[in-house]
């Protein structure tokens, strides 16, 4: 099991950016795909992007392609999510999670440990 926490999230203009973390603690972070998740209001939670262990394969989510960069620093323990350009639809509570079995990055699943989550509102 692996403890998580997000941290970054607050209130920002359509176009701004924002940078999250996720710092991890307990089992080898390095052993454990990484995901960020969103919820917004009255909605499912979503899958936004993932990282493999190493860092080398990522996956998005057609609607944050181009303007969101996941990565991670192993010797951290910490997970990122690079947010540009944010639009009001962003708006959420977002997730970071890790997943110990290996998967093709494409599955958006299989995620034991999540954090409490970081709200990220964007509104003029």
């Amino acid at each position: 099991q692996v403890q998580l926490v997000e941290s970054g999230g607050g209130l920002v203009q359509p176009g701004d950016s924002l940078r999250l973390s996720c710092a991890a603690s307990g089992r080898t972070f390095s052993s454990y795909d990484m995901g960020w998740f969103r919820q917004a209001p009255g909605k499912e939670r979503d899958f936004v992007a993932t990282i493999s262990r190493s860092g080398v394969n990522t996956y998005y989510a057609d609607s944050v392609k181009g303007r969101f960069t996941i990565s991670r620093d192993n010797a951290k323990n910490t997970v990122y999510l690079q947010m540009n350009s944010l639009k009001p639809e962003d708006t959420a509570i977002y997730y970071c999670a890790a997943r110990p079995r290996v998967a093709p990055m494409s599955y958006t699943g299989g995620y034991d440990d999540w954090g409490q989550g970081t709200q990220v509102t964007v509104s003029s």
